[in-house]
């Protein structure tokens, strides 16, 4: 998982989400690594998290929240149903964007 290491708030959320997958997934700071994914824009890593899986393939935002919970056998469901039901994966990336673009003030209260 890349995502912005100089995000207090992603940075807590990275913290809770190692403790459910453990070494299943390998999480790094995109300032970091970005010139190893040519193929992901600078300016997209801004806005949000991606998941790169082993096989090459790239998702971000909701999708890839869940995608990496589902790392975790407890959680794998949520990805399913993510990839099953277009009216959770739309509700999935709205409630993501809406926290993604408040995710300096919601830094206050995690």
């Amino acid at each position: 998982m890349l995502w912005d290491g100089d995000c207090g708030f992603c940075r807590r959320w990275v913290l809770r989400w190692q403790n459910l997958t453990g070494d299943r997934v390998d999480y790094q700071p995109w300032q970091a690594v970005h010139s190893q994914f040519p193929e992901i824009p600078t300016e997209q890593f801004e806005h949000a998290v991606f998941m790169v899986d082993i096989d090459g393939s790239v998702c971000s935002g909701a999708a890839a929240v869940l995608k990496t919970l589902g790392e975790n056998p407890a959680h794998a469901g949520l990805y399913r149903w993510y990839q099953k039901s277009s009216l959770f994966a739309s509700l999935s990336e709205w409630l993501y964007r809406r926290v993604a673009n408040n995710r300096r003030f919601l830094s206050r209260f995690s």
